[in-house]
């Protein structure tokens, strides 16, 4: 039988007795409004941090809008950047505007949150780049920052956690200051291979195999284009010489078991891997939070393996 945590099954009962309308349905802007309105509802705000300002840095396309978030007097140390979920096609700043705050908090990091461009009005390679501009501009110790960067990681959520592990393919070892970790939680990391994981919670765990595949060929409508390895970051070669790399996954999640398949890879290759499993736990959950306090030792304990995670890289 699977194992449901009772906060989680209260949230899928709740969903179960009131369902929405699927966001592949709806369409990009549409969802776009549905996740914003589920977050207020659904996550926890902001609330209190000692600085939080809205920055543009430049990109391929012209300025990606950005957020830094720091609860610290800055003088120099490392920065923390952030890559929001949402399938390549929602989400922004504001979705994810509680997490990041939280997550610089209790982390004690800058934290600057990229509001890359998105599907379907970019399509792939939009996002990858956009991310990879973003952390080369933070890594260089811009002005705007406010403090001297010592050292980089990045972190996001399932698209994010895409978009995270891509970027740390593209710039190991090719910064100003050393990369020093990816957190990836929940990653969505292979858009090739139909995982089991795809089939056994395809319906009625939040985040749908429908909506996924939704997400995937909007973001990067050619076969070709999925299996490059900006859009699978899965399918490269080899993995060596990436950043540490702290893991989470779901148990009760379509991507749970690329998410598997990435942190194994990445052992194989020799990296430093802290692999976690969130049982009885949906997709999304990070963003979950108002109405899964359950989620709040997870969160923490993520912070703390990343922090370990730079700490040992370091060394």
């Amino acid at each position: 039988m699977t194992y449901v945590r009772p906060d989680v099954q209260a949230l899928l009962d709740q969903m179960k007795a009131a369902p929405g309308p699927s966001i592949a349905d709806l369409g990009a802007v549409a969802g776009r409004e549905m996740y914003r309105a589920m977050g207020s509802m659904l996550d926890l705000p902001r609330g209190d941090i000692a600085e939080v300002r809205d920055i543009a840095i430049p990109g391929p396309a012209g300025a990606i809008p950005a957020r830094l978030y720091r609860n610290h007097k800055p003088k120099s140390g490392d920065v923390l950047v952030y890559f929001h979920g949402g399938g390549w096609v929602i989400g922004d700043l504001e979705s994810h505007d509680g997490l990041a705050a939280e997550i610089a908090r209790a982390s004690g990091l800058t934290v600057v949150a990229i509001d890359y461009r998105m599907a379907p009005e970019a399509i792939f390679p939009a996002a990858a780049d956009d991310c990879i501009a973003a952390t080369r501009w933070v890594a260089g110790s811009p002005a705007e920052l406010g403090e001297k960067v010592t050292g980089v990681a990045v972190a996001g959520d399932s698209a994010g956690g895409n978009l995270s592990a891509v970027v740390a393919q593209a710039l190991a070892g090719q910064l100003p200051v050393p990369f020093k970790a990816q957190w990836l939680i929940y990653p969505a990391v292979d858009m090739v291979e139909d995982w089991a994981s795809l089939d056994e919670f395809a319906d009625d765990y939040v985040l749908t195999k429908a909506v996924m595949r939704w997400f995937e060929v909007t973001y990067a409508p050619t076969a070709t284009q999925r299996h490059d390895v900006l859009a699978s970051p899965l399918r490269a070669t080899s993995l060596a010489g990436q950043p540490p790399a702290v893991v989470m996954t779901c148990g009760l999640d379509p991507l749970r078991d690329q998410g598997r398949a990435y942190a194994a890879k990445l052992a194989e290759a020799g990296v430093s891997v802290t692999f976690r499993e969130l049982a009885g736990v949906v997709h999304g959950a990070f963003n979950l939070r108002a109405a899964l306090p359950s989620i709040a030792a997870d969160l923490k304990r993520g912070i703390a393996d990343l922090r370990a995670a730079m700490e040992a890289s370091a060394a």
